[in-house]
């Protein structure tokens, strides 16, 4: 997932355009409208109303031919050549409101996705297994082994199930989230070769080596010599996704594409491959 979108064109030398959607007659003034918060980024040196929105943005001056602008989790980023006007800066902006305030829109609901994502690492917090939600027990009289990890079914089937921690009710968040990472790269492992096996069986392919990635920004990969990577944090997700990928990538080892034979071949053993990639399409890095 791209951390930032970027727009950039040009201009051709001479006098500044008009900004579009300004009004130049004279006439009775409207009551004034209160003006919704300003997105304001943190470095923010100049400001424009784009569609009755006011935009606080950084600004800065470079070594370049064409205005650019970036919208990422900040905010909204300006540069422009040094001889190009502010006015121009701004008609500029104007011109290009509605992708402006669209990705400043998408970027603020990834942000708030995130942070509604973000884990607590303490006695009681919620982390994702499986599609569920697994409630954290610390618990170093209750587990065998110091640091290790066991995963306790509600037996009435109403409540979450536990995951009861080796630690010490004081144990510091940095140590909770380590036993808790380990966990989930063991369930992967385990998890990963086993449905690796069975689709790889019925897709007529060989794994020759299966290993865990961390990538931020890619769930798997596969290689012509039947090398397979799979993100461990996958192990997040609903079985159907972690299949989904799986069958993704085993795919490859026939098609090394995304031809219509490639897809073909997921959907021979996933017809509703579709729905299973659902959820990815809606994850949000976890950061830690």
């Amino acid at each position: 997932m791209a951390a930032f979108e970027q727009l950039a064109f040009g201009f051709e030398e001479g006098p500044s355009a008009a900004v579009p959607g300004s009004n130049n007659a004279v006439g009775l003034a409207s009551p004034p409208v209160p003006m919704p918060a300003p997105v304001s980024h943190p470095q923010a040196s100049q400001e424009v109303v784009l569609a009755g929105q006011r935009v606080r943005y950084a600004f800065r001056r470079g070594k370049r031919r064409t205005i650019g602008f970036v919208v990422g989790p900040e905010g909204l980023s300006v540069s422009a050549p040094r001889w190009v006007g502010l006015g121009e800066v701004q008609a500029a902006l104007q011109e290009k409101a509605s992708w402006i305030l669209r990705k400043l829109q998408e970027q603020g609901e990834l942000s708030r996705r995130i942070q509604a994502a973000r884990i607590v690492w303490a006695d009681g917090a919620r982390v994702p297994y499986l599609g569920r939600q697994v409630r954290l027990v610390l618990d170093a009289a209750g587990v065998s082994a110091p640091g290790s990890a066991r995963l306790e079914e509600d037996p009435g089937g109403t409540a979450a199930p536990a995951l009861r921690l080796g630690l010490p009710a004081e144990a510091q968040a940095e140590r909770i989230r380590d036993v808790v990472h380990s966990w989930w790269q063991r369930q992967a492992k385990q998890l990963f070769e086993q449905r690796c096996q069975w689709y790889a069986q019925r897709l007529g392919v060989r794994v020759k080596r299966l290993s865990l990635s961390a990538a931020q920004a890619r769930w798997g990969s596969a290689t012509a010599d039947g090398s397979v990577r799979l993100n461990w944090r996958l192990i997040q997700f609903p079985l159907s996704t972690v299949d989904y990928v799986v069958v993704h990538e085993l795919a490859h080892l026939r098609e090394m594409n995304h031809s219509v034979a490639f897809w073909d071949v997921v959907r021979s053993v996933l017809p509703a491959y579709e729905q299973a990639q659902e959820p990815l399409k809606q994850a949000v890095p976890l950061g830690d």
